[in-house]
C-alpha cells in the first residue's frame, strides 16, 4: 500500500525548468526538439509509475495542490483531502500547456469536460467543496490531522484485504478505463483464469466462518 501525502504548493521550479529546457546546449533547431521530448517523456513516466504500480496509492492533500501536483493526484488511485485544500492547473499562466498526465487523467476523473477546461484555461482555483462534488476527491475532512488519519486508516483497511484481490482489481480498472466493455471482460476473463486458483479464495471464505480477518490467516505478500 503507498500513501501520497504532504504540502503540494510550490508545482514548477521556474529556475529548475529554465536551466533544464529554456537554455538548450545544441544549435540544431531538430536535435532541441527532439531532447526535449524526451526530457518531457521522462518527466511524465515519474507520474505514470504511480498509475502503473500494482498497489493501490492513496493521495492525502492538504492546502495548495497546484501545477505538477495536480499532475501527481490525478495518477493516484483514491483522494482524499481536508477543508483547506484547493487544485489549480496553473501552467496556463506560465505559458505553457500542461503536459505531465492532468489533461489526460483530469476528464476521466470529473467526467465534465467543459469543467476540465474551465479549469485547465482559466487556472482558477477549485476549492475542496467543489472538488468533492465533482468527483475529483472522495471526502474532505476538517482538518489535515482527521485528513491523515482517515488516509491511513484507509491504508490499513485495504491492505487487510487479499494481495491477489486488490492488486487484480487495480490493474483491471486501469485497463477498463483505457479499453472498451468487451475488451475488458476478456481481459478480466484471460486475468482470473489464473487468479482463481489463489488459495485466499479458501481462506476468505474461512475467515469469514471464523468471523476472523483474512490477514490473520494468509500471508499479506505476493
Amino acid at each position: 500500500m503507498a500513501l501520497i501525502r504532504g504540502l503540494l504548493r510550490r508545482g514548477i521550479d521556474l529556475m529548475d525548468m529554465a536551466s533544464e529546457f529554456l537554455q538548450p546546449q545544441e544549435d540544431d533547431v531538430a536535435r532541441i526538439a527532439w531532447n526535449l521530448r524526451k526530457k518531457i517523456s521522462e518527466y511524465q513516466k515519474s507520474f505514470s509509475v504511480i498509475e502503473k504500480c500494482t498497489k493501490p496509492v492513496i493521495a492525502a492533500i492538504h492546502n495548495g495542490c497546484i501545477g505538477v501536483g495536480v499532475d501527481l493526484v490525478t495518477a493516484c488511485d483514491i483522494r482524499y483531502c481536508s477543508q483547506d485544500a484547493y487544485f489549480q492547473v496553473k501552467e496556463v499562466d506560465v505559458g505553457l500547456a500542461t503536459d505531465m498526465g492532468t489533461l489526460q487523467r483530469l476528464p476521466n476523473i470529473i467526467g465534465n469536460r467543459s469543467l476540465v477546461n474551465e479549469l485547465a484555461f482559466t487556472a482558477r482555483k477549485m476549492m475542496s467543496d467543489e472538488a468533492l462534488s465533482s468527483g475529483l476527491v472522495s471526502r474532505v475532512f476538517p482538518d489535515k490531522s482527521s485528513l491523515l488519519n482517515a488516509a491511513f486508516g484507509l491504508a490499513t483497511e485495504i491492505a487487510s484485504k487479499s494481495p491477489i484481490a486488490v492488486q487484480g482489481t487495480k490493474v483491471n480498472l486501469v485497463y477498463s478505463r483505457d479499453h472498451s466493455v468487451q475488451e475488458s471482460l476478456d481481459y478480466m476473463a484471460t486475468w482470473n483464469m489464473r487468479m482463481l486458483q489463489t488459495e485466499d479464495i479458501m481462506k476468505s471464505a474461512q475467515a469469514v466462518l471464523q468471523k476472523t480477518s483474512l490477514k490473520d490467516i494468509t500471508s499479506s505478500k505476493l
